[in-house]
């Protein structure tokens, strides 16, 4: 079984940044899979942030929704078995819960929650203003 602990989430201004990290421990996950980044801002539904996929050792895609586009950036660390997700330009649109998920099976779509097998507890992003 694959577990996810989440951390890096905290109180910024808006214009600041923030890296959140997703830890996988457990069991190894095989040659291929994604994980991905949602959140869900307070009244609002999850929505989906970031995601990456990988098939052997090569990232086959990089995602981002339209509203993070060049503003964050997902990468991992094979060595630590990390994902990270940096956030820059920080809106005070974009406070939510931030929740890393994976997935051993490569699929050809990311952005879908229903996908992912695996999700950490989830951080708190806040931006003020």
């Amino acid at each position: 079984q694959v577990q996810l602990v989440e951390s890096g989430g905290g109180l910024v201004q808006t214009g600041g940044s923030l890296r959140l990290s997703c830890a996988a421990s457990g069991r190894t996950f095989s040659s291929y899979g994604m994980v991905g980044w949602f959140r869900q801002g307070p009244g609002k539904e999850r929505e989906f942030v970031a995601a990456v996929r990988w098939s052997g050792g090569s990232i086959t895609s990089i995602t981002y929704a339209d509203s993070v586009k060049d503003r964050f950036t997902i990468s991992r660390d094979n060595a630590k078995n990390t994902v990270y997700l940096q956030m820059n330009s920080l809106k005070p649109e974009d406070t939510a819960v931030y929740q890393c998920a994976a997935t051993e099976t490569h699929y050809n779509v990311v952005v879908n929650a229903v996908l992912y097998d695996y999700w950490g507890q989830g951080t708190q992003v806040t931006v003020s203003s």
